[in-house]
Order: structure tokens, then C-alpha cells, then sequence
């Protein structure tokens, strides 16, 4: 199993779970499955964890930040010339399924193409771009798109929300209790009780 992490499963991961892993047997897998790249950081999702939450995630994730290890496991995968599968039909599905009609609609076409432009160029979409790239190379491995989304489009913002979009296009999706779950039978989580 593979799996690409979003900025805010990372952000969850650091805020709700690290801090009561008494033995930090969950740092210490993470850690391990990014090593041997089950777990996947995109260089757009690092970029974004530099910036949210005065850099928490890497702070926390320590081993996010040191250059010897990036280089040792070439950590963030980079994403500058990545490349959906059918790029035109791609732009066609951006445009007319994964947009959302009411919002775009009250757009002009130049600011339409802005939204899109930065659309093509968020964490969001590298990711999504990423899973549909390894699922099209026909391989056995199972991908998984982690994040703590839900289809729930509440934020005004033109474009569906990840869940919704790996829907259409049959990629997988879990919210990171699903990944631990997933990984529990790798190691014995021992979560600090609260008084």
C-alpha cells in the first residue's frame, strides 16, 4: 500500500496524535514509511506545511526538515513536471465536473482562469494528479489519497473538495484514523490517557 498525504491529515497528525503517543511508536512509523516511501510528501504539501500553523508539521516531523535524510530518501518528491495521464481531457474535467457550476458561473472567464491556473498548481491537485499517474501505469499496488477533507463544500471556494473529486476519477481515500487503523497491525499504539 502507498499512500500521498495531504497538508491537513499532517497538520491533524502532529496536533492530535503525536502528542499522546507515549513511546512514539507512531513518529517512529511514519518515519519508517516514509523511508521506504509508503508514505509519499509531495514538495507542494511540504511547502504548504512551512506556512500553516508557524511550521508545526515540521517541527514536529523534524526529520522533514533535514537535509541529509531528504536527500537520502529523496523527500519531497517533486512535482514541477508532473503530468496528468490525458492532460487536454484533464483540463476538460477541471473546467466542467470538478468546478463548481454556481461559483464559477459568477465568475468572469479571465478570473475563472486565474482560479483554475491556481487550482492546477495547489497541493490538491499535485496529489490528485499524482494517484491518477500511478494508477494509469497499470501496477498491483493499492494507492491511497489521505486527508481530512470532506465532500462537504463549505468554504466558497470553485472547486470541489478532494473526496469528491477522487470519486469521479476512482482513487482511493481515507482520513488519517483510517491510515492508522490501516497500520495498526505494524505496531502497538500506546496513546497517553487524559486525567
Amino acid at each position: 500500500m502507498r499512500v500521498v498525504i495531504d497538508t491537513n491529515s499532517l497538520n491533524a497528525l502532529v496536533r492530535y496524535y503525536l502528542p499522546f503517543d507515549v513511546n512514539n511508536n507512531l513518529y517512529e512509523l511514519v518515519k519508517k514509511k516514509i523511508q521506504i516511501g509508503d508514505i509519499i510528501i509531495l514538495d507542494a504539501v511540504l511547502s504548504e506545511c512551512e506556512f500553516q500553523s508557524n511550521g508545526l508539521v515540521l517541527k514536529k516531523l523534524d526529520f522533514l526538515k533535514n537535509k541529509d535524510f531528504k536527500k537520502q530518501y529523496k523527500i519531497p518528491l517533486k512535482t514541477n513536471d508532473l503530468l496528468p495521464p490525458a492532460p487536454a481531457k484533464f483540463i476538460r474535467q477541471v473546467e466542467n465536473q470538478f468546478s463548481i457550476g454556481v461559483m464559477k458561473n459568477k465568475l468572469e472567464d479571465f478570473e475563472f482562469e486565474l482560479e483554475k491556473e491556481r487550482w492546477l498548481n495547489s497541493a490538491d491537485a499535485k496529489l490528485i494528479i499524482y494517484c491518477l499517474n500511478h494508477n494509469h501505469q497499470g501496477t498491483f499496488e493499492e494507492i491511497f489519497l489521505v486527508t481530512e477533507e470532506t465532500k462537504a463544500q463549505n468554504d466558497l471556494k470553485v472547486f470541489k473538495k478532494i473526496p469528491s473529486i477522487c470519486d469521479m476519477l476512482n482513487i482511493n481515500v481515507l482520513t488519517l484514523p483510517e491510515l492508522i487503523d490501516k497500520m495498526n497491525g505494524e505496531i502497538n499504539i500506546d496513546f497517553r490517557k487524559l486525567d
